[in-house]
Formats: structure tokens, C-alpha cells, sequence
């Protein structure tokens, strides 16, 4: 079974995207261009899109789940305006050409980039991405590795439902390769920079629940008939941590963004 099966409706609604000041450092890193192009890849439902279409003329999403694509697809189109162009693509990373002569200006990958043959999309990605084009690869801390009192509170929930082991799907998490910067500089792209942008939230228990269906770690179908139950424990377990209803989070995004070399000393 795919690792988001059942996920993708809570994927859009609960997941909180990308930050106004990670949209605006990505803007500022990538060349100009027109039209302006963005290529998003393990889309989702389109949450990176979303934040960047302001900045960007042609935009190509690509995610290997269709349910997610059709989250996206409600999500952004009613967004767009007429002289924009959107092409949601069902493919795998390592296997996805854009249309000929389509070189985007940026190449966005969060998460997805952990689950990917990561030299083998970036040798891909070496084939169409333009001359001076960035490839940007960022993450923030999900709740499984988070900090604070109340996420761990709600992680301890979930493995006493499913088992010490982290999950992805019906089957266990990956371990992690080699650091990205790692991967990253023996690439195409092996000028890279990194940045760290602060983001703070606020949940609701409803809000953290929906995020936890929309994890590989927590599927709604991971529970079976312990669903109801699951709910109730982790409503119980967080109450008494929330302030007035409210559970904050202080998170930050890591952020690597690399360039061929030459385009690098061209800019």
C-alpha cells in the first residue's frame, strides 16, 4: 500500500505549507526569467505552489499519488490567474522529463527528497533544469522528531497504537542516507548554500489529529478498528498541555539551495 494512502484530504487541509519568509527567500534566490518558471516536486496537494504562484508564470507540480494531485488540483487552480499556466504531472521524480524545451528557474523538494534515489533524480534534474536555474531542498522538523512537551506527548500516543518503530505506510521508515549538503555537492549542483528560517505555530487538538492522518507514521488506515480509541487517548494526553485550547510550536525550516557552478560564477 502507498506510504499516504488515505492521507492526501487531511495532507491539504492540515498541513501548514511553507512560510511567507521561505516563499520570499526562494523567490530572491532563483534567476528572473520569462516566463518565470517553478517545477515542484512530491507536490502533495500543492502546498509549496500555493505559497510561491505569485512569482512564477508556468508551473509544473509532480507527485507520484494521484490523490494528492487531486488536492492539488482544487487547491491551486481556482488560485491562478488567466495568463498562468499549471501542469500537475503523475510521474516519480527520478523518471519525470518536463515538455520539451521546459527548463524551470527553480526546483523545489521538501520532504520527498528523503525518499528519493537522490543522485539519481539529481543526474535527471541535471538534463532540464535551466543554466542558471537553483535546485532548493528544505525541510522542518515533523512531529515524530520535534521537541516540545506536547509533541512528544502525541508521538508516545502513537506508538503505543502502532509500536515503537516509526512507520512509513504499512511498512518501516528508512533510515536516513548520507546529510543533503553531502549529496548536493557531489552533484551538478555542488554550489550550495544553506539558511535556516524560524517558524512558529499554533494548534488545536482537532488541528494536531488531522496532522497526524496525514503522515506516512499515522495513516488513518494504520488504526483499523482502534481509531475512535486513538482519538480519544490523544485528546486526553494533550489536554491538560494546551493553554486555553492552544498548543504552540517553535520550529524552523532548514533550507539548501544549489546551483551549478559556472552559474554561480556567472551571477
Amino acid at each position: 500500500m502507498n506510504a499516504f494512502a488515505g492521507t492526501p484530504a487531511y495532507y491539504r487541509r492540515f498541513r501548514p505549507g511553507i512560510p511567507v519568509a521561505l516563499a520570499t527567500l526562494l523567490d530572491q534566490t532563483a534567476p528572473t526569467g520569462s516566463p518565470r518558471r517553478l517545477l515542484d516536486i512530491g507536490s502533495g496537494p500543492g502546498l509549496v505552489v500555493h505559497a510561491l504562484r505569485q512569482y512564477f508564470d508556468d508551473l509544473v507540480a509532480v507527485d507520484a499519488e494521484p490523490g494528492m494531485l487531486t488536492e492539488a488540483e482544487a487547491m491551486l487552480r481556482p488560485t491562478l490567474d488567466a495568463a498562468q499556466r499549471l501542469q500537475l504531472r503523475h510521474a516519480l521524480a527520478e523518471d519525470f522529463l518536463p515538455p520539451e524545451a521546459w527548463q524551470p528557474h527553480l526546483v523545489t523538494c521538501g520532504r520527498v527528497f528523503h525518499r528519493l534515489n537522490q543522485p539519481r533524480f539529481l543526474d535527471r534534474l541535471s538534463e532540464y533544469l535551466a543554466p542558471d536555474g537553483v535546485v532548493a531542498v528544505f525541510s522542518d522538523r515533523s512531529l515524530w522528531t520535534a521537541g516540545t512537551p506536547w509533541q512528544q506527548t502525541a508521538r508516545e500516543v502513537v506508538q503505543d497504537f502502532l509500536g515503537e518503530q516509526r512507520k512509513a505506510g504499512d511498512g518501516p521508515f528508512s533510515t536516513p542516507g548520507p546529510p543533503y549538503e553531502e549529496v548536493l555537492r557531489a552533484s551538478s549542483f555542488s554550489h550550495v548554500t544553506s539558511a535556516v528560517v524560524p517558524v512558529r505555530r499554533q494548534w488545536t487538538i482537532s488541528q494536531v489529529l488531522g496532522y497526524l492522518y496525514s503522515t506516512s507514521f499515522a495513516a488513518p488506515h494504520l488504526f483499523g478498528d482502534h481509531r475512535d480509541a486513538f482519538e480519544s487517548a490523544v485528546t486526553n494526553a494533550l489536554t491538560p498541555l494546551a493553554d486555553s485550547g492552544v498548543l504552540t510550536e517553535d520550529n524552523a525550516f532548514t533550507v539548501l539551495t544549489a546551483r551549478r557552478p559556472n552559474a554561480h560564477e556567472g551571477r
